[in-house]
């Protein structure tokens, strides 16, 4: 029960260190473009995080049930997995790079399982193609690759094409109305943007806990508890099924990361604010509204798709609708390599953590 009780708080501590990283990208252009001052932005990402971490769950059960082999998971598993998500997480955040704590928590779980298959890379679900389409489709190609390909591809080429429709459309706009009509509109494009970020990210850790307590409910250790904590009791669904998430969970999840998101990030707000490309308020509101756009559909289809990826491409996209020449590629190349890194790296500490703990004898 103590190893249960940890692994749920590991995972806050993941979803809170999730709000101050991942959810900075959701204000960052709001922040810049000085329509609402940080705190504000805070508050506003904080309560539309709330409602979006609320909305749904296929996110959470891709996390719980669609990317390793569940007989392999424990809970030291599950703590050595997040301890490598968190690790990067804090490393990247340190440096001030917009890096994916989806990917992270996707590489420490990998990771993990791996070293505790004894390098049995089956443990892995690699590929399960869907029975019409492929994304519903289930293991990390269909969940994890193709999205971490699609979605920034999208991001940039729908980015790109909203800021320069709306270049056509406001040629003969004055800039001081410009930025006043959009300075209100992008309100609603950050608010949409929080939103959309609560349905894909604060999921991934409801995952997770919905992961250990399943686990834990197989391998017996909630017989005899008392009838008031039978909550905890989750029990493995049928062969084709997703397993459900409990209420609980969505509002414990929810709670923390806006507790998280109210510490801030703003290394990662200067550098897609202002260090990649400079903004204005109608720049904001395109990207926002793309990447918005992108994760939403996304969490529809259960893909734990990057909120980094898709706003950071949606912003590079809008910055070359004014010119190639408007994006500091230094910055771009720096941002790139971090998603490289993402899923090695904190699949390698994952790894390392568990390999750790099996010569200890923690990890059995």
């Amino acid at each position: 029960m103590t190893l249960i009780l940890l692994v749920i708080l590991v995972a806050l501590v993941f979803e809170y260190v999730n709000g101050f990283h991942d959810t900075a990208n959701s204000i960052a252009t709001v922040v810049s473009t000085k329509v609402l001052t940080p705190r504000q932005a805070i508050v506003l990402a904080a309560t539309t995080n709330l409602l979006g971490a609320l909305w749904g769950t296929a996110v959470a059960k891709t996390i719980a049930s669609g990317l390793v082999d569940t007989k392999i998971v424990t809970s030291q598993i599950l703590v050595c997995a997040l301890l490598g998500a968190i690790v990067w997480n804090l490393v990247t955040w340190w440096f001030g790079l917009p890096s994916s704590s989806s990917h992270a928590l996707v590489g420490g779980l990998c990771g993990a399982c791996l070293a505790a298959a004894d390098n049995r890379w089956s443990v892995i679900v690699w590929s399960v193609p869907g029975p019409e389409h492929w994304w519903q489709g289930k293991g990390v190609l269909w969940k994890v690759v193709m999205p971490m390909v699609t979605s920034p591809l999208c991001g940039f080429v729908i980015g790109l094409l909203v800021m320069g429709t709306l270049y056509f459309l406001l040629r003969r706009w004055r800039p001081y109305t410009v930025n006043r009509v959009f300075g209100k509109l992008q309100l609603l494009s950050s608010a949409y943007m929080g939103f959309s970020h609560g349905t894909n990210d604060a999921q991934k850790t409801m995952g997770i806990i919905a992961l250990a307590l399943m686990t834990a409910t197989a391998a017996g250790y909630f017989h005899d508890l008392p009838h008031w904590l039978g909550f905890l009791r989750t029990p493995e669904p049928p062969p084709g099924k997703s397993v459900e998430i409990a209420v609980w969970i969505k509002v414990v999840c929810a709670l923390t990361m806006a507790a998280g998101t109210a510490a801030g990030g703003w290394r990662i707000i200067k550098t897609l604010g202002h260090k990649m490309v400079k903004l204005h308020p109608v720049h904001g509101f395109a990207a926002e509204t793309t990447g918005a756009t992108v994760l939403l559909v996304a969490s529809h289809l259960g893909m734990p798709v990057s909120t980094t990826h898709a706003i950071t491409t949606s912003i590079m996209g809008v910055g070359c609708a004014k010119g190639f020449n408007a994006l500091k590629l230094s910055v771009v190349e720096r941002i790139l390599w971090a998603w490289v890194l993402t899923i090695p790296a904190s699949g390698g500490v994952g790894y390392l953590l568990v390999q750790i703990g099996l010569r200890t004898g923690w990890v059995r």
